[in-house]
């Protein structure tokens, strides 16, 4: 008989986050849930194969799997562990993909190029995913890429707990800010529930890659500043940005980023610039190199991304984690004693 509970696979991209779900999961289930049994492997000319253990006739499937770095590799194991569950009769196939790569392929901006998160959006239908669990996807559009349901987390709610928490009693000095007008959406969401005011810095380009100018729209003077965005990859534009609202005449630069993609150079320049924090998820699992790094601080998303597959397996909604207030208490250990209004 299929089990009453839901079931984690996990690829290789970021077992942490997966085990770590498991651990929350089995806590609200009041009984064990550990990730199932398979292997994820590579021939030696890097094919992947992928073999589960244990029978999933009629179960429901979650796999945990973030197509982040190497994006290829990461993506190919979560189509063919997929693959596998179909061929094996899983019930539902749900693909939980905290970091969504190929995002930013969202648009053709140029003549003849492709738009590479359509093309991988339907390969996971292909693949017999029949649902996607995301967070902050860098456009939202992309959900409508999907003939099946997707449902995109916001990082936002779980960011203002962690603001009121670490500004608590200098919330009236706090400012936020989008570092481009492509991201001021974002960025005024969370600036309305903390109730913060928001500028943007405005950055123009010569040609990509490198930015010429920066202008900061908005006052900053004095305050406590607070950079959102969804993804910070080589932390160019980010300490460049640090810099421009430093002799804009804030105190203190601080920045919140869904996905620490924090490739190349980019642990370097964090350590180097003038940000006082980098405050990233583990969407992406961080390395060793992340983890040294004195001023980058991780929280975890685990709490809420389980309560999210609960909410799935239940059949409740999805949309009230997008409240403050209802993921408050699943952070309480995080932040003891904090009372959001």
């Amino acid at each position: 008989m299929p089990s009453p509970e839901p079931k984690l696979i996990a690829g290789n991209a970021n077992r942490q986050l997966a085990q770590a779900i498991g651990r929350r999961m089995s806590m609200h289930r009041g009984m064990q849930i550990g990730l199932v049994d398979a292997r994820v492997e590579r021939f030696n000319d890097q094919e992947i194969f992928v073999e589960v253990y244990e029978n999933v006739r009629g179960e429901d499937m979650f796999i945990v799997q973030s197509t982040s770095n190497p994006a290829n590799d990461n993506l190919m194991e979560l189509l063919i562990i997929a693959d596998a569950l179909r061929r094996s009769s899983a019930a539902r196939i749900t693909a939980v993909i905290p970091y969504f790569g190929y995002a930013r392929q969202d648009r053709r901006t140029k003549a003849r190029t492709p738009i590479s998160s359509k093309l991988v959006a339907n390969m996971m239908v292909s693949a017999g995913i029949e649902r996607v669990l995301t967070m902050d996807l860098h456009a939202a559009q992309i959900q409508g890429f999907f003939d099946i349901p997707v449902d995109n987390l916001y990082a936002s709610p779980v960011f203002a707990l962690d603001i009121l928490h670490n500004f608590k009693g200098a919330m009236d000095e706090v400012a936020i800010v989008s570092p481009d007008v492509g991201g001021v959406a974002r960025a005024r969401e969370l600036a309305q529930r903390i109730s913060a005011p928001l500028s943007i810095v405005d950055k123009r380009r010569e040609k990509a890659g490198e930015v010429s100018e920066m202008t900061v729209i908005g006052e900053v003077t004095g305050k406590k500043v607070i950079i959102v965005d969804d993804i910070c990859d080589t932390a160019g534009t980010l300490c460049k940005a640090a810099e421009v609202l430093m002799d804009a005449g804030a105190t203190e630069v601080h920045a919140y980023i869904t996905h620490g993609v924090l490739s190349g150079p980019a642990c370097d320049r964090i350590t180097k610039s003038k940000l006082k924090s980098l405050v990233i998820t583990d969407s992406i699992q961080p390395t060793a190199e992340v983890k040294a790094c004195e001023n980058i601080r991780i929280v975890p998303i685990a709490p809420m991304l389980t309560q999210a597959i609960l909410n799935i397996w239940n059949g409740t909604s999805v949309s009230s984690l997008f409240d403050t207030a209802t993921l408050e208490p699943i952070y309480e250990p995080l932040y003891p004693g904090l009372a959001f209004e």
